[in-house]
Protein backbone atom coordinates (compact mmCIF):
# COMPACT_ATOMS: atom_id res chain seq x y z
CA UNK A 1 0.00 0.00 0.00
CA UNK A 2 1.34 3.58 -1.12
CA UNK A 3 2.54 5.21 2.04
CA UNK A 4 0.43 8.79 2.20
CA UNK A 5 2.58 12.01 2.52
CA UNK A 6 3.27 13.25 5.55
CA UNK A 7 2.20 17.29 5.41
CA UNK A 8 4.26 19.71 7.27
CA UNK A 9 4.78 23.63 7.90
CA UNK A 10 8.31 25.46 7.09
CA UNK A 11 9.01 28.69 5.83
CA UNK A 12 7.74 28.75 2.30
CA UNK A 13 4.05 27.26 3.60
CA UNK A 14 3.82 30.06 6.35
CA UNK A 15 3.97 32.80 3.16
CA UNK A 16 1.12 30.29 1.26
CA UNK A 17 -1.08 30.51 4.38
CA UNK A 18 -0.66 34.19 5.02
CA UNK A 19 -1.49 34.60 1.19
CA UNK A 20 -4.58 32.17 0.93
CA UNK A 21 -5.74 33.93 4.50
CA UNK A 22 -5.28 37.06 3.09
CA UNK A 23 -7.29 35.98 0.13
CA UNK A 24 -9.66 34.02 1.53
CA UNK A 25 -10.61 37.45 4.16
CA UNK A 26 -10.80 39.38 0.83
CA UNK A 27 -13.65 37.49 -0.44
CA UNK A 28 -15.40 37.57 2.97
CA UNK A 29 -14.80 41.09 4.21
CA UNK A 30 -18.03 42.56 3.52
CA UNK A 31 -19.81 39.62 4.62
CA UNK A 32 -18.43 39.63 8.07
CA UNK A 33 -18.65 43.48 8.03
CA UNK A 34 -22.23 42.79 7.71
CA UNK A 35 -22.77 40.58 10.40
CA UNK A 36 -20.97 42.72 13.04
CA UNK A 37 -22.65 43.30 15.99
CA UNK A 38 -20.89 43.20 19.24
CA UNK A 39 -19.10 44.76 20.93
CA UNK A 40 -20.03 47.54 18.45
CA UNK A 41 -22.07 47.51 15.39
CA UNK A 42 -19.94 49.36 13.80
CA UNK A 43 -19.61 46.93 10.85
CA UNK A 44 -15.66 46.93 10.57
CA UNK A 45 -14.26 43.66 11.54
CA UNK A 46 -13.87 42.05 8.06
CA UNK A 47 -11.84 45.01 7.39
CA UNK A 48 -10.15 45.11 10.41
CA UNK A 49 -9.05 41.22 9.80
CA UNK A 50 -8.23 41.64 6.67
CA UNK A 51 -5.66 44.68 7.30
CA UNK A 52 -4.09 42.47 10.06
CA UNK A 53 -3.11 39.97 7.36
CA UNK A 54 -2.17 42.12 5.10
CA UNK A 55 0.43 43.85 6.92
CA UNK A 56 1.24 39.92 8.20
CA UNK A 57 1.04 38.68 4.85
CA UNK A 58 3.88 41.89 3.35
CA UNK A 59 6.43 41.34 6.47
CA UNK A 60 6.70 38.19 5.60
CA UNK A 61 7.61 39.11 1.68
CA UNK A 62 9.61 41.01 3.09
CA UNK A 63 11.63 38.38 4.75
CA UNK A 64 11.64 36.51 1.10
CA UNK A 65 12.54 39.39 -0.68
CA UNK A 66 15.60 39.92 1.54
CA UNK A 67 16.94 36.34 1.01
CA UNK A 68 16.19 36.55 -2.55
CA UNK A 69 18.84 39.58 -2.74
CA UNK A 70 21.34 37.33 -1.27
CA UNK A 71 24.73 36.23 -2.94
CA UNK A 72 24.71 32.71 -4.92
CA UNK A 73 20.63 32.91 -4.79
CA UNK A 74 20.32 32.04 -7.95
CA UNK A 75 22.03 29.10 -8.12
CA UNK A 76 21.17 27.65 -4.48
CA UNK A 77 18.37 29.08 -3.57
CA UNK A 78 17.57 29.21 0.57
CA UNK A 79 14.35 30.79 1.32
CA UNK A 80 13.89 31.93 5.23
CA UNK A 81 13.24 29.33 7.71
CA UNK A 82 9.87 28.13 9.91
CA UNK A 83 11.34 30.48 12.22
CA UNK A 84 12.15 33.25 9.88
CA UNK A 85 8.38 33.22 8.58
CA UNK A 86 6.80 32.95 11.53
CA UNK A 87 8.59 35.98 14.04
CA UNK A 88 7.81 38.03 10.61
CA UNK A 89 4.03 37.37 10.41
CA UNK A 90 3.43 37.90 14.42
CA UNK A 91 5.57 41.27 14.08
CA UNK A 92 3.66 42.49 10.95
CA UNK A 93 -0.06 41.41 12.28
CA UNK A 94 0.98 43.15 15.78
CA UNK A 95 2.46 46.42 13.66
CA UNK A 96 -0.35 46.67 11.75
CA UNK A 97 -3.42 45.13 13.47
CA UNK A 98 -6.60 47.10 13.55
CA UNK A 99 -9.76 46.80 15.88
CA UNK A 100 -10.57 44.22 18.56
CA UNK A 101 -10.34 41.27 16.17
CA UNK A 102 -7.54 41.96 14.73
CA UNK A 103 -5.72 43.03 17.89
CA UNK A 104 -6.37 39.56 18.79
CA UNK A 105 -5.21 37.59 16.07
CA UNK A 106 -2.49 39.33 16.08
CA UNK A 107 -2.19 37.73 19.55
CA UNK A 108 -2.81 34.71 18.48
CA UNK A 109 -0.17 34.46 15.71
CA UNK A 110 2.38 35.79 18.52
CA UNK A 111 1.32 32.68 20.55
CA UNK A 112 1.67 30.70 17.51
CA UNK A 113 5.24 31.99 16.88
CA UNK A 114 6.57 31.45 20.81
CA UNK A 115 6.08 28.10 20.09
CA UNK A 116 7.27 27.43 16.41
CA UNK A 117 9.89 30.15 16.43
CA UNK A 118 11.19 29.01 20.04
CA UNK A 119 15.37 28.08 20.61
CA UNK A 120 15.61 24.10 19.79
CA UNK A 121 12.23 24.43 17.75
CA UNK A 122 12.48 22.12 14.82
CA UNK A 123 12.90 23.98 11.47
CA UNK A 124 9.70 22.05 9.89
CA UNK A 125 6.55 22.03 12.23
CA UNK A 126 4.75 18.63 12.93
CA UNK A 127 1.24 17.58 14.36
CA UNK A 128 2.58 17.69 17.71
CA UNK A 129 4.03 21.18 17.55
CA UNK A 130 1.26 22.70 15.45
CA UNK A 131 -1.12 21.36 18.74
CA UNK A 132 1.20 22.93 21.32
CA UNK A 133 1.11 26.25 18.61
CA UNK A 134 -2.62 26.24 18.46
CA UNK A 135 -3.00 25.77 21.90
CA UNK A 136 -0.26 28.30 23.34
CA UNK A 137 -2.46 30.98 20.65
CA UNK A 138 -5.43 30.64 22.12
CA UNK A 139 -4.44 30.77 26.09
CA UNK A 140 -2.08 33.93 24.97
CA UNK A 141 -5.01 35.55 23.49
CA UNK A 142 -7.58 35.29 26.29
CA UNK A 143 -4.78 36.58 28.14
CA UNK A 144 -4.47 39.56 26.97
CA UNK A 145 -8.39 40.67 27.04
CA UNK A 146 -8.91 42.36 29.43
CA UNK A 147 -12.28 40.51 30.79
CA UNK A 148 -13.04 37.71 28.21
CA UNK A 149 -16.71 36.63 27.40
CA UNK A 150 -17.88 33.70 25.64
CA UNK A 151 -19.35 33.27 22.09
CA UNK A 152 -16.88 35.27 20.59
CA UNK A 153 -13.17 34.79 18.96
CA UNK A 154 -11.93 33.80 22.00
CA UNK A 155 -14.46 30.76 22.74
CA UNK A 156 -13.28 29.68 18.39
CA UNK A 157 -9.63 30.13 19.06
CA UNK A 158 -10.47 27.94 22.41
CA UNK A 159 -12.67 25.32 20.32
CA UNK A 160 -10.09 25.18 17.71
CA UNK A 161 -7.09 24.19 20.24
CA UNK A 162 -9.45 21.83 22.07
CA UNK A 163 -9.90 20.12 19.12
CA UNK A 164 -6.17 19.79 17.71
CA UNK A 165 -5.27 18.18 20.84
CA UNK A 166 -7.91 15.22 20.33
CA UNK A 167 -6.38 14.68 17.13
CA UNK A 168 -2.70 12.79 16.31
CA UNK A 169 -1.32 12.76 13.23
CA UNK A 170 0.65 15.14 10.98
CA UNK A 171 0.21 19.23 11.06
CA UNK A 172 -2.81 18.58 8.10
CA UNK A 173 -4.58 16.53 10.25
CA UNK A 174 -4.44 18.38 13.10
CA UNK A 175 -4.55 21.30 10.97
CA UNK A 176 -8.20 20.33 9.68
CA UNK A 177 -9.58 19.29 13.24
CA UNK A 178 -8.24 23.04 14.67
CA UNK A 179 -10.64 23.77 11.45
CA UNK A 180 -13.78 21.83 12.17
CA UNK A 181 -13.59 22.36 15.95
CA UNK A 182 -13.41 25.73 15.00
CA UNK A 183 -16.65 26.08 12.82
CA UNK A 184 -18.49 24.02 14.97
CA UNK A 185 -18.03 26.56 17.99
CA UNK A 186 -18.10 29.68 15.55
CA UNK A 187 -22.33 28.13 14.93
CA UNK A 188 -22.72 27.88 18.75
CA UNK A 189 -21.34 31.17 19.21
CA UNK A 190 -25.15 32.93 19.45
CA UNK A 191 -26.57 30.20 22.01
CA UNK A 192 -23.29 32.05 24.04
CA UNK A 193 -24.18 35.52 23.33
CA UNK A 194 -27.29 37.00 23.48
CA UNK A 195 -26.84 39.86 21.20
CA UNK A 196 -25.82 37.61 18.44
CA UNK A 197 -29.07 35.42 19.07
CA UNK A 198 -31.33 38.63 18.51
CA UNK A 199 -29.38 39.56 15.20
CA UNK A 200 -29.74 36.31 13.83
CA UNK A 201 -26.20 35.97 13.51
CA UNK A 202 -22.72 34.28 14.10
CA UNK A 203 -19.33 36.22 15.85
CA UNK A 204 -17.93 38.10 13.15
CA UNK A 205 -14.44 37.63 14.80
CA UNK A 206 -14.73 34.03 14.87
CA UNK A 207 -15.65 33.67 11.28
CA UNK A 208 -12.96 35.51 10.49
CA UNK A 209 -10.64 33.42 12.62
CA UNK A 210 -12.63 30.17 10.48
CA UNK A 211 -11.06 31.17 7.32
CA UNK A 212 -8.10 32.22 8.62
CA UNK A 213 -7.52 28.46 9.89
CA UNK A 214 -9.35 27.61 6.50
CA UNK A 215 -6.14 28.77 4.66
CA UNK A 216 -3.99 27.02 6.87
CA UNK A 217 -5.91 23.91 6.43
CA UNK A 218 -5.11 24.57 2.17
CA UNK A 219 -1.68 25.53 2.73
CA UNK A 220 -0.65 21.90 4.53
CA UNK A 221 -2.53 20.06 2.55
CA UNK A 222 -4.01 21.87 -0.76
CA UNK A 223 -7.40 21.25 0.11
CA UNK A 224 -9.80 24.19 0.12
CA UNK A 225 -12.51 23.77 3.14
CA UNK A 226 -15.89 25.15 3.78
CA UNK A 227 -15.94 28.07 5.82
CA UNK A 228 -19.31 28.42 6.97
CA UNK A 229 -20.15 27.77 10.28
CA UNK A 230 -20.91 24.08 11.08
CA UNK A 231 -24.34 24.43 12.33
CA UNK A 232 -25.13 20.62 12.55
CA UNK A 233 -22.44 20.43 14.92
CA UNK A 234 -24.05 22.94 17.33
CA UNK A 235 -26.85 22.52 19.83
CA UNK A 236 -29.90 23.97 18.15
CA UNK A 237 -32.19 23.93 21.06
CA UNK A 238 -29.34 26.33 22.82
CA UNK A 239 -30.54 28.82 21.10
CA UNK A 240 -32.27 31.33 23.28
CA UNK A 241 -35.20 33.11 22.47
CA UNK A 242 -34.09 36.42 22.02
CA UNK A 243 -38.28 37.82 23.62
CA UNK A 244 -37.78 35.65 26.76
CA UNK A 245 -34.30 34.38 27.61
CA UNK A 246 -32.31 36.27 30.08
CA UNK A 247 -28.69 37.31 28.33
CA UNK A 248 -26.07 34.49 29.31
CA UNK A 249 -24.25 34.54 32.45
CA UNK A 250 -20.46 35.97 32.58
CA UNK A 251 -17.59 36.18 34.35
CA UNK A 252 -17.77 38.46 37.40
CA UNK A 253 -15.91 42.05 36.51
CA UNK A 254 -16.49 45.24 34.77
CA UNK A 255 -19.12 45.24 31.71
CA UNK A 256 -17.47 42.08 29.80
CA UNK A 257 -14.99 41.73 26.56
CA UNK A 258 -14.87 39.65 24.04
CA UNK A 259 -11.51 40.89 23.04
CA UNK A 260 -14.28 43.92 23.98
CA UNK A 261 -17.20 44.73 25.96
CA UNK A 262 -20.98 45.13 25.38
CA UNK A 263 -21.65 48.49 24.52
CA UNK A 264 -25.17 48.15 22.94
CA UNK A 265 -26.37 51.08 25.49
CA UNK A 266 -24.03 54.22 25.95
CA UNK A 267 -20.89 53.15 25.65
CA UNK A 268 -17.67 54.89 25.31
CA UNK A 269 -17.28 57.29 21.75
CA UNK A 270 -13.75 56.78 20.86
CA UNK A 271 -11.50 53.59 20.05
CA UNK A 272 -8.14 54.74 20.37
CA UNK A 273 -5.24 51.81 19.78
CA UNK A 274 -1.57 52.97 19.59
CA UNK A 275 1.68 50.96 19.23
CA UNK A 276 3.92 51.45 22.24
CA UNK A 277 7.69 50.59 22.96
CA UNK A 278 7.41 50.01 26.87
CA UNK A 279 8.90 47.03 29.64
CA UNK A 280 6.68 44.57 31.00
CA UNK A 281 6.25 46.38 34.43
CA UNK A 282 4.70 49.80 32.90
CA UNK A 283 2.30 47.84 30.51
CA UNK A 284 1.08 45.96 33.92
CA UNK A 285 0.18 49.37 35.35
CA UNK A 286 -1.08 50.83 32.22
CA UNK A 287 -3.85 47.78 31.66
CA UNK A 288 -4.81 48.95 35.24
CA UNK A 289 -5.21 52.43 34.31
CA UNK A 290 -6.94 51.93 30.86
CA UNK A 291 -9.16 49.53 32.46
CA UNK A 292 -10.54 51.93 34.70
CA UNK A 293 -11.12 54.37 31.84
CA UNK A 294 -13.25 52.50 29.31
CA UNK A 295 -13.54 49.09 28.21
CA UNK A 296 -13.04 46.69 25.45
CA UNK A 297 -9.10 46.67 26.48
CA UNK A 298 -6.87 44.69 24.66
CA UNK A 299 -2.98 44.86 25.07
CA UNK A 300 -1.05 42.29 22.84
CA UNK A 301 2.58 41.78 21.87
CA UNK A 302 5.55 41.61 24.10
CA UNK A 303 9.34 41.93 24.27
CA UNK A 304 9.31 45.72 24.48
CA UNK A 305 6.29 46.48 21.63
CA UNK A 306 2.77 46.56 22.11
CA UNK A 307 -0.11 47.52 20.73
CA UNK A 308 -3.01 48.94 22.88
CA UNK A 309 -6.59 48.76 22.08
CA UNK A 310 -9.05 50.27 24.20
CA UNK A 311 -12.77 51.92 24.04
CA UNK A 312 -13.14 55.37 26.32
CA UNK A 313 -14.75 58.05 26.38
CA UNK A 314 -11.46 60.26 27.46
CA UNK A 315 -9.11 59.59 24.22
CA UNK A 316 -6.62 62.13 25.67
CA UNK A 317 -6.39 60.08 28.87
CA UNK A 318 -5.93 56.74 27.19
CA UNK A 319 -3.08 58.12 24.76
CA UNK A 320 -1.64 59.91 27.92
CA UNK A 321 -1.86 57.17 30.04
CA UNK A 322 0.47 55.61 26.96
CA UNK A 323 2.93 58.34 27.41
CA UNK A 324 3.31 57.54 31.55
CA UNK A 325 3.85 53.75 30.40
CA UNK A 326 6.52 54.31 27.83
CA UNK A 327 6.21 55.42 23.69
CA UNK A 328 3.15 55.19 22.13
CA UNK A 329 3.32 55.80 18.20
CA UNK A 330 0.87 55.31 15.28
CA UNK A 331 -2.21 56.73 17.56
CA UNK A 332 -5.60 56.35 15.85
CA UNK A 333 -8.66 57.89 17.71
CA UNK A 334 -12.06 57.16 16.13
CA UNK A 335 -15.42 58.35 17.20
CA UNK A 336 -18.08 55.49 16.59
CA UNK A 337 -19.25 57.88 13.98
CA UNK A 338 -22.80 59.03 12.83
CA UNK A 339 -25.47 57.52 14.92
CA UNK A 340 -24.05 54.48 16.13
CA UNK A 341 -24.87 52.59 18.93
CA UNK A 342 -22.32 54.47 21.42
CA UNK A 343 -23.31 58.18 20.52
CA UNK A 344 -27.15 57.97 21.00
CA UNK A 345 -27.59 60.05 18.06
CA UNK A 346 -26.10 61.70 14.84
CA UNK A 347 -23.57 64.60 14.54
CA UNK A 348 -23.63 67.10 12.23
CA UNK A 349 -22.07 66.35 8.83
CA UNK A 350 -18.51 67.96 8.34
CA UNK A 351 -18.59 69.84 4.84
CA UNK A 352 -16.12 68.00 2.68
CA UNK A 353 -13.03 70.33 1.41
CA UNK A 354 -12.69 70.44 -3.01
CA UNK A 355 -9.39 69.29 -2.72
CA UNK A 356 -6.41 67.16 -0.39
CA UNK A 357 -3.16 65.84 -0.69
CA UNK A 358 -2.13 62.77 0.60
CA UNK A 359 1.29 61.56 1.60
CA UNK A 360 3.63 58.70 3.15
CA UNK A 361 6.56 59.99 4.54
CA UNK A 362 9.20 58.43 6.37
CA UNK A 363 9.99 60.27 8.80
CA UNK A 364 8.84 62.77 11.57
CA UNK A 365 10.04 65.90 10.85
CA UNK A 366 9.04 65.17 7.39
CA UNK A 367 5.88 64.55 8.22
CA UNK A 368 6.01 68.20 9.98
CA UNK A 369 7.34 69.20 6.57
CA UNK A 370 4.13 67.69 4.64
CA UNK A 371 1.99 68.87 7.32
CA UNK A 372 3.06 73.16 6.97
CA UNK A 373 2.30 72.52 3.54
CA UNK A 374 -1.37 71.26 3.91
CA UNK A 375 -0.84 67.29 3.24
CA UNK A 376 -2.48 64.94 5.03
CA UNK A 377 0.29 62.18 6.09
CA UNK A 378 1.06 58.64 6.83
CA UNK A 379 3.96 57.95 8.86
CA UNK A 380 6.14 54.96 7.98
CA UNK A 381 8.56 53.76 10.32
CA UNK A 382 11.60 52.04 9.44
CA UNK A 383 10.87 48.53 8.01
CA UNK A 384 6.85 49.03 8.89
CA UNK A 385 5.57 50.19 5.51
CA UNK A 386 1.81 51.03 5.77
CA UNK A 387 -1.31 49.05 4.95
CA UNK A 388 -3.27 49.26 2.49
CA UNK A 389 -5.82 50.35 4.68
CA UNK A 390 -4.12 53.14 6.32
CA UNK A 391 -3.88 55.31 3.24
CA UNK A 392 -7.45 54.68 2.74
CA UNK A 393 -7.91 55.93 6.72
CA UNK A 394 -5.99 59.33 5.65
CA UNK A 395 -8.17 59.64 2.47
CA UNK A 396 -10.83 59.41 4.96
CA UNK A 397 -9.28 61.58 7.38
CA UNK A 398 -8.64 64.46 4.83
CA UNK A 399 -12.97 64.50 3.58
CA UNK A 400 -12.39 65.78 0.46
CA UNK A 401 -14.24 65.52 -2.89
CA UNK A 402 -10.58 65.25 -4.51
CA UNK A 403 -7.55 64.14 -3.48
CA UNK A 404 -3.55 63.19 -4.35
CA UNK A 405 -2.29 60.09 -3.45
CA UNK A 406 1.49 60.33 -3.35
CA UNK A 407 3.13 56.76 -1.94
CA UNK A 408 6.75 58.69 -2.19
CA UNK A 409 8.41 54.68 -2.10
CA UNK A 410 8.18 52.33 -5.40
CA UNK A 411 7.29 48.99 -3.20
CA UNK A 412 4.30 51.19 -2.09
CA UNK A 413 2.81 51.80 -5.59
CA UNK A 414 0.54 48.55 -4.98
CA UNK A 415 -0.85 48.94 -1.95
CA UNK A 416 -1.03 53.10 -2.53
CA UNK A 417 -3.66 51.53 -5.94
CA UNK A 418 -5.70 49.84 -3.50
CA UNK A 419 -6.35 52.14 -1.29
CA UNK A 420 -7.23 54.73 -4.15
CA UNK A 421 -9.42 51.89 -5.71
CA UNK A 422 -11.27 51.31 -2.80
CA UNK A 423 -11.95 55.43 -1.96
CA UNK A 424 -13.23 55.89 -5.45
CA UNK A 425 -15.88 53.35 -4.11
CA UNK A 426 -16.79 55.56 -1.46
CA UNK A 427 -17.21 58.84 -4.30
CA UNK A 428 -13.94 60.45 -3.76
CA UNK A 429 -11.85 61.48 -6.79
CA UNK A 430 -8.16 59.93 -6.44
CA UNK A 431 -5.42 60.65 -8.83
CA UNK A 432 -1.95 58.33 -7.80
CA UNK A 433 0.52 59.89 -8.51
CA UNK A 434 3.64 57.29 -8.64
CA UNK A 435 6.22 59.20 -6.76
CA UNK A 436 9.15 56.52 -5.95
CA UNK A 437 11.01 59.28 -2.78
CA UNK A 438 9.93 62.14 -0.52
CA UNK A 439 11.75 64.15 -2.00
CA UNK A 440 9.57 63.69 -5.48
CA UNK A 441 6.82 64.07 -2.93
CA UNK A 442 8.43 67.66 -2.23
CA UNK A 443 8.46 68.73 -5.71
CA UNK A 444 4.76 68.02 -6.41
CA UNK A 445 3.82 69.56 -3.44
CA UNK A 446 5.64 72.85 -4.18
CA UNK A 447 3.71 73.23 -7.42
CA UNK A 448 0.18 72.02 -6.33
CA UNK A 449 -2.55 74.68 -6.86
CA UNK A 450 -5.59 73.89 -5.33
CA UNK A 451 -7.43 76.41 -7.60
CA UNK A 452 -6.50 74.50 -10.48
CA UNK A 453 -8.63 72.18 -12.85
CA UNK A 454 -7.84 68.49 -11.08
CA UNK A 455 -6.85 67.17 -13.68
CA UNK A 456 -4.42 70.18 -14.46
CA UNK A 457 -3.00 69.69 -11.04
CA UNK A 458 -1.85 66.21 -11.30
CA UNK A 459 -0.45 66.69 -14.21
CA UNK A 460 1.59 69.39 -12.98
CA UNK A 461 3.17 67.41 -10.24
CA UNK A 462 3.19 64.48 -11.65
CA UNK A 463 5.66 66.56 -13.96
CA UNK A 464 7.32 67.89 -10.99
CA UNK A 465 7.91 64.78 -9.60
CA UNK A 466 9.09 63.27 -12.57
CA UNK A 467 11.68 65.93 -12.80
CA UNK A 468 13.21 65.30 -9.62
CA UNK A 469 15.95 62.98 -9.80
CA UNK A 470 16.27 61.16 -6.09
CA UNK A 471 19.12 59.44 -4.21
CA UNK A 472 19.42 58.48 -0.97
CA UNK A 473 22.07 57.14 1.61
CA UNK A 474 22.26 54.44 3.73
CA UNK A 475 23.99 51.55 5.24
CA UNK A 476 23.90 48.20 4.15
CA UNK A 477 22.59 45.75 7.10
CA UNK A 478 24.01 42.32 4.69
CA UNK A 479 26.32 41.00 2.20
CA UNK A 480 24.16 41.48 -0.89
CA UNK A 481 25.16 41.89 -4.61
CA UNK A 482 23.76 45.46 -5.94
CA UNK A 483 24.34 46.71 -9.38
CA UNK A 484 27.83 48.46 -8.06
CA UNK A 485 29.49 45.47 -7.01
CA UNK A 486 29.10 43.17 -3.59
CA UNK A 487 28.68 45.58 -0.48
CA UNK A 488 29.32 44.28 3.30
CA UNK A 489 27.48 44.45 5.92
CA UNK A 490 28.25 48.43 7.19
CA UNK A 491 29.29 49.67 3.97
CA UNK A 492 27.85 53.17 2.91
CA UNK A 493 25.02 53.11 -0.30
CA UNK A 494 24.70 55.69 -2.71
CA UNK A 495 21.57 54.88 -4.21
CA UNK A 496 20.68 57.44 -7.44
CA UNK A 497 16.83 56.83 -9.07
CA UNK A 498 16.61 53.14 -6.92
CA UNK A 499 19.69 51.77 -7.73
CA UNK A 500 22.87 51.63 -6.24
CA UNK A 501 25.71 53.84 -7.66
CA UNK A 502 28.67 54.38 -4.91
CA UNK A 503 29.76 51.61 -2.46
CA UNK A 504 32.08 53.18 -0.12
CA UNK A 505 33.22 53.63 3.65
CA UNK A 506 32.35 57.40 4.68
CA UNK A 507 29.47 58.69 4.55
CA UNK A 508 30.04 62.18 3.47
CA UNK A 509 32.29 61.16 0.96
CA UNK A 510 29.26 59.05 -0.63
CA UNK A 511 27.04 61.91 -0.32
CA UNK A 512 29.49 63.56 -2.04
CA UNK A 513 29.90 61.41 -4.97
CA UNK A 514 26.29 60.58 -5.23
CA UNK A 515 25.72 64.75 -5.97
CA UNK A 516 28.16 65.53 -8.21
CA UNK A 517 26.64 62.48 -10.17
CA UNK A 518 23.47 63.44 -9.90
CA UNK A 519 24.38 67.07 -11.17
CA UNK A 520 26.12 66.16 -14.19
CA UNK A 521 22.91 65.71 -15.86
CA UNK A 522 22.17 69.36 -14.68
CA UNK A 523 19.64 71.30 -11.94
CA UNK A 524 18.55 74.20 -10.72
CA UNK A 525 17.31 73.08 -7.01
CA UNK A 526 18.86 70.27 -4.59
CA UNK A 527 17.01 68.97 -2.14
CA UNK A 528 18.90 67.60 1.19
CA UNK A 529 16.66 65.73 3.53
CA UNK A 530 18.99 64.56 6.86
CA UNK A 531 18.55 61.86 9.17
CA UNK A 532 18.86 61.98 12.30
CA UNK A 533 21.90 59.23 12.53
CA UNK A 534 23.74 61.42 9.78
CA UNK A 535 27.07 63.65 10.88
CA UNK A 536 26.14 66.52 12.21
CA UNK A 537 28.74 68.19 9.38
CA UNK A 538 27.01 66.40 6.21
CA UNK A 539 24.32 68.76 5.38
CA UNK A 540 27.27 72.43 5.74
CA UNK A 541 29.04 70.12 3.65
CA UNK A 542 27.21 69.59 0.82
CA UNK A 543 25.94 72.81 0.90
CA UNK A 544 29.18 73.95 0.27
CA UNK A 545 30.36 71.97 -2.23
CA UNK A 546 27.22 72.83 -4.28
CA UNK A 547 27.44 76.61 -3.73
CA UNK A 548 31.49 76.43 -4.63
CA UNK A 549 31.01 73.75 -7.36
CA UNK A 550 27.67 74.49 -9.22
CA UNK A 551 26.70 77.85 -9.86
CA UNK A 552 23.16 78.78 -9.99
CA UNK A 553 22.02 76.19 -7.98
CA UNK A 554 20.29 76.24 -5.01
CA UNK A 555 19.93 73.92 -1.81
CA UNK A 556 17.18 73.84 0.55
CA UNK A 557 17.72 71.57 3.81
CA UNK A 558 15.13 70.05 6.19
CA UNK A 559 15.30 67.73 8.97
CA UNK A 560 14.13 64.37 8.50
CA UNK A 561 13.84 62.70 11.37
CA UNK A 562 14.13 58.91 12.23
CA UNK A 563 13.77 58.01 8.34
CA UNK A 564 15.36 54.63 7.82
CA UNK A 565 18.13 56.59 5.15
CA UNK A 566 20.46 58.65 6.45
CA UNK A 567 20.27 61.29 3.54
CA UNK A 568 17.43 61.82 0.88
CA UNK A 569 18.66 63.83 -1.78
CA UNK A 570 16.64 65.46 -4.66
CA UNK A 571 18.14 67.28 -8.10
CA UNK A 572 15.25 69.42 -10.00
Amino acid sequence: MAQVPQTFLDGLAVRTWCGLALRALGRARAEIDAINVYPVADGDTGTNLYLTVESAATAVEAVFAGYETQPGYATRPTGPTLADAVRAMAHGALIGARGNSGTILAQLLRGMAQVLAADGAEPRCDGPALRLALRRAADSARQAVAHPVEGTVLTVASAAADAAERTAGDCGTVARAAHQGARAALAATPSQLGVLARAGVVDAGGSGLVAVLGALVEACTGETVDTEPDRAAATPNALPDPDLDPEPETEAGPAPDAGACAAEDGGPAFEVIYLLEADDTAVARLRTRLDALGDSLVVVGGDGLWNVHVHVDDAGAAVEAGVEAGRPYRIRITHFGLGDVHTGGPRPPRERAQRAVVAVVPGQGLAELYTEAGATTVLARPGEPPASGELLAAVRRAHAREVVLLPNDAELRDTAAAAAEQARTEGVRVALIPTRSAVQGIAALAVSEPGRRFDEDVVQMTSAAGATRYGEVVVAEHRSWTTAGICQAGDVLGLIDGDVAVIGADVTATAETVLDRMLQAGGELVTLVIGDEAPETVAAHLETRVRESYLAVDTAVYRGGHQGALLLIGVE
